[in-house]
């Protein structure tokens, strides 16, 4: 039979602790923010920025997963949404996607009716003891198109003209994402909403009330966009508030500092740009810190597994990839992960199905990075990755 677009949300009885991880592929994000299934995470930043590509890189990422993915586009370019499913056929598995298209040429109505309709799609799959995944491209747009129906429909007013229950229909949407409880199926619905910012302003009235309703929000930045680093993720404003107990114990270890040590590199950068002379422990600090910005620098459509997720986090802190000069890093990634795939994908699988890194797993995985290094050192040009 039919089923509703517009239901309530799952009570907190009948939901469960977000408990499992959900991997986007992107090294930034699944070390330095980790989501859940059954999470809300929001995607803000101005147009432009890389807000759709975090979104479709996760959706692609899922195709070795059981995940089934649902993309809403509300109110976008007809090319845009050609671009997303393009990408989806092609590197993903498109055979688990679901393309609700709402485009900006679409009625008013159902531009409005099409986030609904997408995650009763995701819920029939979540309610099923599925895992689910809802992109909703984006809110902003939604929240326009439902501005334009309520002063058609001569609602009053309130700020920014917007009705003043536009907080309640989000909310009432996005509450739809959980984790269930085993009684109920032990499904997740999670929600990935993506929000557009005018100059970085996330204090709007619009991004405020979606990063109240949602777990926690990635910030994308112009800035960053612009300097090269994509995905552009600001990772001193972004958070995510339950993922963080998903991440998989090796991955967490070797993470931990991570965000510090970036964090107090990006703060000296600042001061070393107009020339001064720095000592040496500085010089150290940043030199390190160039080299976390060029592993958190990801290429589109080249996600990476968790295993070579840690070989690669284990190399940088180790201080292994210091025997490399940055502009080798750019393709490193893939390079490694070729790597540890022909070499032990016995170990890899280890990595995977435990989540932890012993210390015998840590020496073998130390033994086959320090070999691709020296090997890389010897003959440059002799390594290239499949997608060189």
């Amino acid at each position: 039979g039919f089923e509703p677009m517009e239901r309530p949300a799952p009570g907190i009885v009948q939901r469960e602790l977000v408990s499992q991880a959900l991997e986007t592929g992107l090294i930034v994000i699944d070390a330095m923010l980790a989501l859940g299934r059954g999470q809300r995470e929001l995607i803000i930043g101005d147009r432009e920025t890389g807000k759709t590509a975090i979104a479709v890189d996760t959706i692609i990422n899922q195709r070795n997963s059981e995940v089934i993915c649902v993309y809403c586009a509300v109110g976008q370019k007809t090319s845009s949404i050609t671009q997303v499913i393009e990408a989806v056929r092609q590197f993903g598995a498109p055979e688990r996607c679901i393309f609700v298209v709402a485009a900006a040429d679409d009625p008013a109505g159902l531009q409005w009716l099409s986030p609904y309709a997408a995650c009763t799609m995701a819920e029939y799959f979540s309610k099923r003891g599925g895992d689910a995944l809802l992109v909703i491209d984006d809110l902003t747009s939604h929240a326009v198109i439902y501005r334009q129906l309520s002063l058609l429909l001569r609602n009053p007013p309130g700020r920014e003209a917007y009705p003043g229950d536009i907080f309640y229909i989000h909310s009432r949407l996005l509450e739809r994402a959980a984790r269930l409880s085993h009684e109920r199926g032990g499904g997740s619905l999670t929600a990935l909403p993506i929000a557009a910012t005018e100059e970085g302003n996330i204090s709007a009235y619009i991004p405020t009330n979606l990063i109240s309703i949602t777990d926690g929000q990635i910030v994308v930045e112009p800035r960053l966009f612009q300097e090269g680093q994509k995905p552009a993720v600001n990772v001193g404003k972004s958070v995510s508030r339950v993922g963080g107990k998903t991440q998989p114990p090796a991955l967490r270890g070797l993470a931990e500092h991570l965000r510090l040590e970036y964090a107090q590199f990006l703060e000296l950068e600042i001061f070393t740009r107009f020339g001064g002379m720095v000592d040496e422990r500085t010089r150290r600090i940043i030199e390190h810190g160039r080299r976390i910005r060029a592993v958190l620098t990801q290429p589109q459509y080249s996600g990476l597994a968790m295993p070579h997720q840690v070989a690669l986090l284990l190399a940088l802190n180790e201080g292994m990839l210091d025997a490399l000069p940055l502009e080798k890093l750019t393709g490193f990634h893939a390079v490694l992960a070729q790597w540890l795939d022909e070499n032990d994908p016995g170990l890899l699988g280890r990595i995977k199905s435990t989540g932890a890194l012993d210390e015998i797993a840590r020496i073998a995985l130390r033994k086959l990075v320090e070999g691709l290094i020296a090997k890389m050192r010897a003959a440059p040009d002799a390594i290239r990755s499949r997608e060189a």
